[in-house]
């Protein structure tokens, strides 16, 4: 059962109760994160996800660790680039426990000068780890392709200059501009009483300020630019993309089946002509990204660097076409794994919690599962075809690549 109220001091709460499961998952959701941020700045919203859990008034850094393992639980956050949720995940007999460390470290952290100089080093590693990971980066490397290096091309995890300058000041405005009662959203689903968590979160987050109107961030124009980042690596990583539909769009669901046709399955065209058939790629998928004003459809591959342009090209080409071959049987598979994906990921009361949470933030309003699965259902052949001539057109490509090759290997392919 699906339930909104406020609390007393106007913050949602939106919550969705299960008799037949023993945990419960409960989420503060803020609505700022890397594309909110200045240049000189990018990488606090991630900054200060960690170091709430570096100490409170009463609890230290170890206490903190040692009381969400005595209750056998998860307790952690993560940054996006729009926002930064601090979530708890408990069985039901712990809950109180559990919303009071969480309202603790968010309400109480002391944020230590000496905690936020190892932060730094502990970030500035992360960094190195990611850089590492050439098929995660390469998606930063393109957010900047498309998006230029404010807003949302920013990295969540910020640049090393960046984080080298934050300071205990700098982490303060922060929380002074973006942690209002009308930056924030709470989320719960799993097994607990609605009444007594208002009322826990009542005495817990009542003397949270009001704050501003939440600040939508910088604009941003998509760039349809080729750009390739020579590495030495031995794999090449491309993306593909064009510009795409923003999250509340009325079409959205029209755009996750041609999604889902074109590369997010087994039976995917992509995954089908170039990893299947040719055997030019281990991992090719496509993928969306909407964000509350734009949106981007991409397609990622690590290839052999001999072998990038033949399967930019292959992409290409197998976007191009998608108008014209579309069929009713594609659409019908495509209706079935969505749903069957639906559903098997909402399986978990962290799961419902993220998905209450993200409608409330992006829509307002509740869809349930069965309400979802009518939207996908109602798509036609004429509506996914209508969608694919819109955005798919050679002059609206951008495309990054990131490996050892030449600079010029991408010219000329769109």
């Amino acid at each position: 059962m699906f339930i909104k109220e406020y609390l007393n001091n106007g913050i949602p709460v939106v919550m969705e109760s299960f008799k037949n499961v023993r945990s419960v998952a409960i989420g503060i959701w803020v609505k700022v994160g890397s594309r909110h941020e200045t240049s000189e700045k990018n990488g606090i919203s991630h900054f200060l996800e960690h170091m709430f859990f570096k100490g409170t008034k009463k609890r230290t850094v170890k206490d903190i660790a040692f009381d969400i393992d005595s209750m056998g639980g998860d307790l952690n956050a993560f940054t996006s680039r729009e926002n930064t949720a601090f979530y708890v995940k408990v069985i039901e007999e712990y809950l109180e426990s559990g919303v009071e460390l969480l309202t603790d470290i968010f309400v109480n952290s002391a944020f230590p000068e000496e905690e936020i100089e190892k932060e730094k080093k502990i970030i500035k590693e992360e960094i190195k780890m990611i850089e590492d990971t050439p098929d995660d980066y390469i998606h930063d490397l393109f957010s900047q392709t498309v998006w230029g290096r404010e807003g949302l091309g920013q990295t969540i995890l910020g640049r090393r200059e960046t984080i080298a300058s934050f300071t205990r000041p700098d982490i303060m405005k922060h929380i002074r501009t973006y942690y209002g009662t009308k930056d924030i959203v709470i989320a719960c689903a799993g097994f607990f009483s609605q009444d007594k968590l208002i009322d826990m979160l009542n005495r817990k987050l009542g003397g949270l300020r009001h704050g501003t109107e939440p600040k939508t961030g910088t604009s941003s124009a998509f760039r349809k630019n080729i750009k390739v980042f020579p590495k030495k690596l031995s794999e090449a990583h491309i993306c593909i993309g064009v510009p795409s539909l923003s999250q509340d769009d009325k079409e959205r669901y029209a755009l996750f089946v041609l999604n889902t046709i074109l590369g997010a399955g087994v039976s995917s065209r992509l995954f089908q002509e170039i990893r299947e058939k040719r055997g030019l790629a281990y991992s090719v998928y496509s993928f969306t990204s909407s964000y509350t004003d734009t949106g981007l459809w991409g397609v990622y591959a690590g290839v052999s660097k001999k072998k990038i342009r033949e399967v930019a090209e292959l992409i290409i080409a197998e976007m191009l076409n998608l108008p014209d071959t579309l069929s009713d049987s594609e659409l019908e598979r495509a209706k079935n794994h969505l749903k069957g994906n639906l559903i098997l990921g909402l399986e978990s009361t962290s799961s419902r919690m993220n998905n209450i949470a993200r409608q409330e933030i992006y829509f307002g309003k509740y869809s349930s599962p069965d309400e979802i699965m009518k939207a996908v259902d109602i798509v036609s052949i004429g509506q996914i075809k209508e969608l694919a001539s819109r955005l798919i057109s050679r002059e609206n490509f951008a495309i990054t690549a990131y490996g050892d090759m030449p600079e010029n290997i991408l010219d000329g392919v769109v």
